[in-house]
């Protein structure tokens, strides 16, 4: 059996931990190692979710490789559904081990049948051959073949998972390019509102003082306190501090995305709060006034902005 040498199944490469490229949950890899009298085929197929969620499937006989495959992958994924699975074919000799036992209990059952209902043919040996446990597994497997196996695994694994992260940080630029675009447009709206909102006050604060003055028009009322209530009604219905916090979390958003990985909860946490402050927003717009019906509408347009970035980072890891 030829000599591989590899990294240890549990000492992922250091590289792709300091990598800081933004990476999609969403991929698909798989790698194969070739040895003499053996070969193995690692692939793995990740789609999002909130947490690690590892499944390795791997055949009969490879259990005391699972603990360090697991360990391995946790190193370089954070988050995310992960299908692997292991594959091995045998070649040479030990391809064509059978167990006579098991065979010959098979070829009696098929003569017992045979007699019993006066069949002509003979058993097919092809098809005897193909029943389970005829062929020999990997269940007997020794030490020294169990360490030829784990250092191939480690060699597979690594390129599957190397292949995996080149993919998915594909993934994640584009998806960072989308909600580049998105964080733009949201910016742009929200200046929009602020330019009708500054133009929009000091017409709404004279409108309510006016309208305080009709409901009021018998009642004995001090001018200065009418002119106070009004500016107060005012005051209520400003929405520079909405602005300002979304134009902050914009730009954390922004930071975010441009610097780091493992940042999908971080990014959902900030939407959390760009989509209060859209509500806030909405919920202080003045009136019906034209100003307020067109603020409203941008209101509207940003939380749903607000909501394409969420589908959009829930692919994040």
């Amino acid at each position: 059996m030829a000599a591989t040498k590899s990294k240890p199944l549990d000492s992922p490469d250091k590289s792709s931990s300091t990598n800081t490229r933004l990476r999609s949950m969403t991929g698909y890899a798989q790698a194969d190692v070739i040895e003499t009298g053996f070969s193995i085929r690692i692939s793995i197929r990740s789609v999002n979710h909130r947490f690690l969620d590892l499944h390795v499937r791997i055949p009969e006989g490879f259990e005391p490789l699972e603990p360090k495959i697991r360990h391995t992958i946790r190193d370089r994924v954070r988050r995310g559904h992960l299908d692997v699975t292991l594959r091995h074919d045998s070649s040479g000799p030990a391809a064509t081990a059978i167990n006579q036992q098991v065979a010959a209990a098979y070829l009696r059952a098929a003569e017992t049948l045979r007699r019993e209902f006066q069949i002509s043919a003979e058993p097919d040996i092809a098809s005897i051959m193909r029943l389970p446990g005829v062929i020999g597994s990997a269940t007997a497997l020794g030490d020294q073949e169990l360490a030829a196996l784990e250092t191939a695994a480690t060699r597979c694994l690594l390129e599957a998972l190397a292949k995996l992260d080149r993919m998915r940080e594909l993934e994640g630029e584009e998806l960072r390019k989308e909600m580049c675009g998105r964080l733009t447009a949201i910016t742009a709206l929200a200046a929009r509102v602020e330019t009708l909102a500054n133009h929009a006050r000091p017409a709404f604060a004279k409108r309510l003082e006016q309208r305080l003055k009709e409901l009021l028009a018998e009642a004995q009322l001090d001018p200065a306190r009418l002119a106070q209530e009004a500016a107060v009604a005012a005051e209520r219905s400003d929405v520079s501090e909405e602005l300002a916090r979304l134009a902050s979390h914009v730009t954390q958003f922004e930071s975010l995305l441009t610097g780091a990985s493992d940042v999908g909860k971080k990014l959902d946490f900030l939407l959390q709060e760009m989509q209060r402050e859209a509500n806030t927003l909405l919920s202080k717009t003045p009136g019906s006034e034209a100003e307020g019906i067109e603020i409203t509408q941008l209101g509207l347009e940003i939380k749903s902005e607000i909501e394409k970035l969420r589908e959009q980072v829930q692919n994040i890891e």
